[in-house]
């Protein structure tokens, strides 16, 4: 049980938590939503990437460097952002529209293998909070299942036993489910093996070498799994499922 509470706890003080108090990060978010409005969108965007590369992280810095992207004509790296402003809000519906408008600019199309409806649900609910507020939640029911396992065990009162003990696995249900959504979301958000191609055209090769069979050819924009990695190649699998090897130059994780 402290073993529970000390892994949580490290989850929670390791997560990069965005500075939206930070008075410096919101003068220069508005600096960048300024330039944006003007019309000028490359400082826009250089604004805001400074911010991207000093550790900032929000969905609502991302979407606006995806904006920024889309509106100098860079649509891998515009859906690269609203990807990642997507992971951190899934229920934002002008994420998803932009998304979706500026996947219409990309030349691959595929005929997707469909997830398991069940594995589409687990990482929805995983994204719903970040993964600090699920453990905190965890934390904090695993806390509660403590104190009604004591009530359970030292009351001398037959229904106040049988209440506490059903009660406490509840609690202790809900709080492994939150570790468990915890844990998706961090992998989903920090360790994500998903990318998008930003080579205007890759070969998919058979093997991790430039000597490999040619298998497919993608395009920049499209949106692939990560499989497996090998010095500068990675094995990656498309929508449709095949897979081949390409250099890791010619990508970027989310």
């Amino acid at each position: 049980m402290k073993k529970l509470i000390v892994i949580l706890s490290l989850a929670i003080i390791a997560e990069n938590i965005p500075a939206f108090c930070d008075n410096a990060f919101n003068e220069k978010f508005r600096e960048g939503t300024e330039l944006y409005s003007k019309g000028k969108y490359q400082e826009a965007l250089d604004v805001w990437l400074s911010l991207y590369k000093s550790g900032m992280s929000s969905s609502n810095l991302f979407y606006n460097i995806g904006n920024a992207y889309f509106k100098i004509n860079e649509i891998p790296e515009a859906i690269l952002f609203f990807e990642r402003a997507l992971l951190l809000d899934p229920a934002d519906e002008d994420i998803n529209y932009n998304l979706q408008i500026a996947r219409t600019y990309t030349v691959d199309k595929f005929t997707e293998v469909p997830e398991l409806f069940f594995i589409t649900w687990y990482n929805f609910i995983s994204l719903l909070l970040t993964s600090n507020k699920w453990a905190l939640i965890s934390i904090s029911l695993f806390i509660l299942f403590l104190i009604l396992l004591s009530v359970y065990l030292f009351t001398s009162v037959y229904r106040l036993k049988v209440t506490s003990f059903w009660i406490a696995l509840i609690m202790l249900f809900i709080s492994l489910l939150s570790l468990a959504f915890s844990i998706r979301n961090r992998n989903l958000v920090y360790n994500s093996d998903r990318a998008i191609i930003l080579c205007p055209q890759v070969n998919g090769k058979s093997s991790p070498d430039s000597g490999g069979n040619d298998l497919f050819l993608i395009h920049e924009g499209t949106k692939v799994t990560v499989t497996d990695a090998l010095g500068e190649w990675n094995e990656i699998r498309l929508p449709d499922g095949n897979k081949g090897w390409i250099p890791e130059n010619c990508m970027e994780k989310l």
